[in-house]
């Protein structure tokens, strides 16, 4: 069980990423109490730890579905999601069972990271560290979106995008890869643009 000082860390961590990803969140009390993403990892940390607990993944995935009717966003408890984790807006997200999500990674709303078989196994996503998913987009089956990747608005992805790329369109295409980008320092870009 995690001790007060490092839920704490975790918290203040949580808060300066949202920070970090939305100019709107100005006001850590207001940031603390009125965003649904936050509330949704938050509860999905807790959830995660039970479902990994001998007779836990029932009442976890229940637990799950009310936290879905609070948030608006679904993540089911036997995902695997890293730090600095944000969801911005919150409102339609799904994240499978079998999701894979690195550090850093930030999402937008309506996003599905969802699977295309019925078969048991691994058959959602895999983002890795720092990745970008716009609003509205789909992430389908068990690809890799690479590390420091966007995913652009309504993007419909169904096969792996390699590291430093962004993929736009329906179905998904890389458009350029980091190289033939202009350098960017810690700027987030919304990847919309490359539509």
């Amino acid at each position: 069980m995690a001790s007060k000082k490092s839920v704490r860390e975790t918290l203040a961590e949580d808060l300066a990423n949202a920070r970090e990803h939305d100019p709107a969140a100005r006001n850590d009390l207001v940031t603390l109490l009125s965003y649904p993403g936050l509330h949704a990892i938050w509860a999905y940390r807790g959830l995660h730890h039970l479902w990994q607990r001998p007779g836990g993944q029932v009442p976890a995935r229940l637990l799950s579905q009310f936290v879905r009717t609070l948030t608006g966003v679904e993540i089911h408890p036997g995902a695997s999601i890293g730090r600095r984790f944000f969801i911005d807006h919150a409102a339609g997200v799904v994240i499978g069972e079998t999701t894979e999500i690195g550090d850093g990674v930030m999402l937008y709303q309506g996003v599905t990271l969802g699977g295309r078989s019925l078969e048991q196994g691994k058959r959602h996503p895999t983002l890795e560290d720092d990745v970008v998913v716009g609003a509205g987009a789909k992430v389908i089956g068990p690809v890799v979106i690479g590390a420091r990747s966007a995913v652009g608005a309504n993007a419909v992805v169904v096969k792996d995008v390699p590291a430093d790329s962004v993929a736009v369109g329906v179905p998904a295409q890389i458009k350029r890869s980091r190289e033939a980008r202009e350098p960017e320092h810690d700027v987030l870009t919304d990847p919309a643009i490359w539509i």
